[in-house]
């Protein structure tokens, strides 16, 4: 049975990247059957070339995910140097959750209201400062949205990938074994700040590879948040791409397609660029990790504070523009209070909300199921996918595969958009959920089920029994993550929805491109607090299911089952 489940986890998540890159790859040469296009050539990729503007939008493109990948991974190294082991380190852990449950979108939207020309950034210069946002001498240095120079995208990335890097280091972290470094550095004469430099810096790095590839991939191959912040004449390469993907003339998929490869091209060249310096910065680069004792203590804390309190503020920031109805510049607050906007939207976001809800629980909760069979397989069977695969929608550009997924279900099924909807949240929903079931899989002791065998207990007895309650906690904070990476999908809704799936984030996504700042608010709160909300729900079942272990171990509840009689195994 198990290995049957395995090969359906390989055929939903695994090998539909065939497609979607062989689609791609032949619409870019020009072979579209379903459209009538069947001339294979080369005119996809000179129309992209011949586009005026295409390689300042390629150079954006490059120089901001590299800016952006790296400086968040560094500000976490900074972060870790300063706050492990110490007191400060508990509020990071606890803040964490809240900070990895708004979405990419909701951020982007709240980074707007912040640092726009009329933002409450600007408010505050003014009555401070006298800032005067017409004046064109400053306003092109204070402008961060939608700066030709996507240093607002940088700015904006880098804060948000803060909290996954930190997430991903925790497991890392902790098989260093940091503890005994900082003890043998000390018996040497080195401080905690060389300690983490030449010690701990190159192992963490070394480890943090797939996580970095995936934020560079994401930085590389974002549409939502660079359409809201980015760059617009010329924008990102990314959005430059999807914008060829709608255009209306069919003739002109194969220069969106040509986009689509050259968008895969780059990325592959990034994460090799990535490769190529962690191996040069660890392996050939040595001298900084033997000469001397240097080693920096850099602000950390302070950093952090800051993410939460900038985080912190954009949700009553938009709070406040739920229920603004006249905010004039420069007023800190508006001078009009008004709940009509509710009113007007509550009808249409009601069904978006609920249509939201329900792709977001059956994809996560199938993405949930397909990780567990997989780490049971792998446990089971000594056999297993290596990660790089599993990875790959993570590491590959969403652009990238999309359209071949499109254009082969064209041949199954045309009509079942929520079908496909379903299926590709699930494709890219499921990389996080295996890889956040990773660390809790392969830390559970195997002893307590042979133990619980042993006793003529069932396979299936022992699991549910044993095996499940251990790792609850675990499992119900990948099954969050889940509804919060589906929640957060924009172009898989849209492609493979054609339009006729509307989902919270792309109707905040559609909103936030120059409508009323109160109907984008009111999306980007809802979108905001809905992945909240599940990882809140995570957390409390977990803290009552400990609690719940906690008394049936110390004899105060009843023992029903095996699982409640651990002194006895």
């Amino acid at each position: 049975m198990l290995p049957a489940l395995y090969l359906l986890l390989i055929v939903i998540c695994i090998l539909p990247t065939i497609p979607g890159l062989l689609g791609v790859g032949l619409a870019a040469f020009g072979y579209i059957p379903p459209v009538g296009l069947t001339n294979i050539g080369l005119d996809g990729f000179t129309q992209v070339f011949n586009w005026s503007g295409v390689s300042t939008s390629i150079t954006l493109t490059l120089y901001s995910t590299i800016v952006s990948s790296y400086l968040a991974c560094f500000i976490t190294f900074f972060i870790l140097q300063s706050c492990w082991n110490k007191r400060f380190w508990r509020v990071i852990e606890s803040t964490l959750s809240p900070l990895l449950a708004m979405p990419h979108v909701a951020f982007a939207i709240g980074f707007a209201f912040l640092f726009s020309p009329t933002g409450i950034g600007a408010r505050t210069l003014f009555h401070l400062f006298g800032y005067d946002p017409n004046d064109q001498s400053v306003s092109d240095l204070a402008l961060l949205i939608k700066d030709p120079y996507a240093i607002g995208l940088i700015v904006m990335l880098t804060l948000k990938e803060i909290p996954f890097l930190l997430l991903m280091s925790i497991p890392i972290i902790q098989q260093l074994k940091v503890e005994r470094i900082e003890t043998v550095s000390a018996s040497l004469g080195y401080s905690r700040a060389q300690t983490w430099w030449k010690c701990v810096l190159p192992q963490w790095l070394s480890k943090m590879r797939f996580p970095m590839f995936a934020v560079i991939a994401y930085s590389l191959s974002v549409v939502d948040v660079a359409l809201i912040i980015g760059p617009t004449n010329p924008p990102t390469f990314a959005v430059l791409v999807w914008q060829w993907f709608n255009d209306p003339d069919l003739a002109l998929l194969p220069r969106a397609s040509a986009g689509a490869v050259i968008l895969f091209i780059i990325a592959t060249l990034l994460i090799g660029f990535a490769r190529a310096f962690e191996w040069l910065l660890i392996h050939q680069w040595r001298s900084w990790q033997t000469s001397g004792r240097f080693g920096v203590q850099l602000p950390g804390r302070g950093v952090f504070v800051g993410l939460v309190l900038l985080t912190g503020v954009m949700i009553p920031l938009t709070v406040l523009w739920n229920f603004a109805q006249r905010w004039r510049f420069p007023d800190l607050l508006p001078s009009q209070y008004s709940s009509r906007f509710w009113q007007y939207e509550w009808s249409n976001i009601l069904s978006t909300l609920s249509q939201s809800l329900s792709i977001a629980v059956i994809c996560a909760s199938a993405a949930l199921i397909l990780a567990v069979i997989a780490h049971e397989y792998r446990l089971r069977h000594r056999w297993t996918l290596p990660h790089y695969l599993i990875a790959i929608p993570m590491l590959i550009p969403q652009l990238s595969i999309l359209f071949g997924i499109q254009v082969t279900t064209l041949y199954i099924d045309s009509s079942a958009y929520l079908l496909w909807v379903c299926w590709a949240h699930v494709f890219f929903i499921f990389p996080y959920v295996y890889l956040s079931l990773d660390g809790p899989w392969n830390s559970y002791d195997s002893g307590l089920t042979r133990v619980g065998l042993s006793l003529g207990k069932s396979p299936i007895h022992v699991w549910l029994k044993i095996k499940l309650p251990i790792l609850l906690p675990a499992v119900l904070f990948a099954w969050a993550i889940g509804v919060s990476v589906s929640l957060a999908q924009y172009l898989p809704t849209l492609v493979l929805g054609a339009g006729r799936i509307s989902t919270i984030t792309t109707e905040a996504v559609a909103l936030s491109s120059g409508f009323d700042r109160r109907v984008t608010a009111i999306y980007a709160l809802w979108q905001a607090l809905l992945p909240l909300l599940f990882f809140s729900i995570a957390i409390l079942l977990g803290h009552f299911h400990a609690k719940y272990r906690r008394l049936s171990i110390k004899g105060l509840l009843p023992n029903e089952s095996l699982s409640r009689k651990p002194h006895r195994l």
